[in-house]
């Protein structure tokens, strides 16, 4: 059980409720806060001052004064209104993140809601009742308006959920889990959908999968310098601590502990005197990727742990501040830098396929086909890989630089920062993609060049990546491997490939 404060959420417990159904609490500290905030929302209320979001209408109407008789109708109109996304639901994971996060937001105790409110939100993350939130309408800033409505629509007992992987009327699964709908008192419509929660858990499950995958690249590269020969010396400590990267040097380090004892791979001069940068430069590309996890990384565990909505509630009720921390930029960017990131390692990996299959690049066969001419071999799978890196080009062009006024130029000014968080999810999608193609054509290189002579350690994650897609001996359907591949590496979580310290 993992208790939430507000301050403390790391991802190795978010990777714990998200992948491994850990439960989720409120830590007992924290309640005495929530209640002080609460009761400095109801004297708000009993005493009639004018507070935005509590007695007030929200964005360009937040000079119209609400009647107190009508305080609880205002929170269900705004979430009413709201709830407006379009296009596809955002995935399961996702929705339990953002689940999660906004109760993590609110028990810091800044909010002014109900503690009811907050054990609502974890009663759906440990029943794994998912609200159909709709991935577009949100720009970022406001909070993720849209779809944290929708998200707040399923606390109220209306919309849709999926439950056990059925979609289904809230009201439905509610009468079948015998839950109670929560009716929404003074300000706390806007504390549910005032914040980050929708670009924030989209981004650390996109920072989740994206470090998971930078891992099995360099496995993954470590079998394309053995199908081609490659040369280790470029590999070398001292040339990366000369120029000084900490995630230069791990990345070198972990390929050369892949390569330990291969007797494929090659020393400066034997073949060739140097590689091509597709080889060569792996520790510093891959590396480069490395310091943007890391950045992407800070800005996460900060929003994670961040009040986002607005206003705030400070001293008891004797402050109340509205603000901006609905504003998304902190992560919008973050979003933009991982998709140019993990473009960057699918580029490359592109690159490492182009060698593998071209045979005016290398001694092996045509496209690594059995039969060059009758058969294709990997001729197509080489064109895909081409393919998705090209989307992903488009992809990565910033959404952050993007900015349209809303609610009458009250909003002037927004992050795009969903926008920025889903188009990381897809480009690390792709660039999967990409590596589950580099993946096979690299095991059918080391294949024609002798499997007895493979590192140890590359070997055995070849014994186990041939039980998902076997040796090509004639032309096949390779979508059908291609899926395979992707999927095993969407799902695998093996210490060995990772080689990795625990996610803090």
């Amino acid at each position: 059980m993992i208790a939430l404060t507000g301050d403390s959420l790391t991802f190795k417990e978010l990777q714990r409720i998200l992948y491994n159904g850990e439960k989720v609490e409120i830590d007992q500290t924290c309640l005495e806060t929530i209640h002080q905030s609460r009761r400095a929302v109801e004297t708000i209320v009993q005493e009639g001052r004018t507070v935005y979001g509590i007695n007030t209408g929200f964005g360009k109407f937040s000079d119209v004064r609400i009647d107190v008789e009508n305080v609880e109708e205002l929170q269900r109109n705004l979430i009413l209104s709201h709830a407006c996304g379009v296009g596809p639901l955002f995935s399961e994971r996702v929705t339990k993140a953002m689940t999660l996060l906004r109760a993590n937001a609110l028990v810091k105790g800044y909010s002014g809601v109900r503690l009811v409110v907050i054990e609502k939100l974890l009663e759906f993350v440990n029943l794994e009742i998912y609200p159909c939130i709709p991935q577009q309408g949100s720009l970022g800033a406001s909070g993720d308006l849209a779809p944290l409505a929708h998200l707040a629509l399923a606390l109220m007992g209306e919309g849709d959920v999926i439950y056990k992987g059925q979609r289904m009327s809230t009201a439905s699964c509610f009468q079948l889990l015998e839950i109670v709908p929560l009716t929404l008192q003074a300000k706390e419509g806007l504390a549910l959908i005032n914040g980050t929660q929708a670009m924030t858990a989209a981004g650390a499950v996109a920072y989740m999968e994206a470090e998971r995958l930078a891992f099995q690249a360099e496995w993954i590269a470590a079998l394309t310098m053995e199908g081609l020969n490659g040369i280790i010396d470029a590999f070398d400590e001292d040339i990366h601590i000369a120029r000084g990267y900490p995630e230069q040097i791990e990345t070198a380090a972990r390929i050369r502990a892949h390569l330990d004892g291969s007797q494929l791979i090659t020393r400066q001069g034997e073949i060739r005197v140097q590689d091509a940068y597709s080889l060569r430069c792996i520790p510093q590309v891959h590396g480069a990727t490395w310091q943007t996890l890391k950045y992407v990384k800070e800005k996460l565990l900060i929003e994670m742990n961040a009040a986002t909505d607005n206003p705030l509630i400070f001293d008891e009720g004797n402050k109340v501040i509205s603000g901006g921390n609905f504003h998304g930029q902190p992560i919008a960017l973050a979003m933009d830098f991982l998709s140019i990131a993990v473009a960057e390692l699918g580029n490359i990996s592109e690159r490492r396929t182009e060698r593998l299959v071209n045979p005016q690049l290398n001694d092996l066969p045509p496209f690594l086909s059995a039969s060059p001419g009758l058969q294709s071999g990997a001729m197509i799978m080489q064109y895909v890989a081409a393919a998705l890196v090209s989307e992903n080009k488009t992809l990565a062009h910033p959404a952050s630089v993007d900015s349209i006024p809303s609610s009458a130029n009250q909003e002037d000014h927004v992050s795009m920062g969903t926008i920025g968080a889903r188009h990381a999810l897809q480009v690390i999608a792709n660039v999967r993609q990409v590596y589950a193609i580099e993946a096979i054509c690299a095991m059918q290189a080391v294949e024609y060049r002798g499997f007895e002579k493979m590192a140890q350690a590359t070997q055995s994650l070849y014994q186990e990546a041939r039980l998902i897609v076997p040796s090509i001996v004639k032309d096949r359907a390779f979508y059908v491997d291609i899926e395979k591949m992707n999927s095993w590496l969407d799902d695998v979580d093996i210490e060995h490939i990772e080689q990795k310290k625990p996610l803090a």
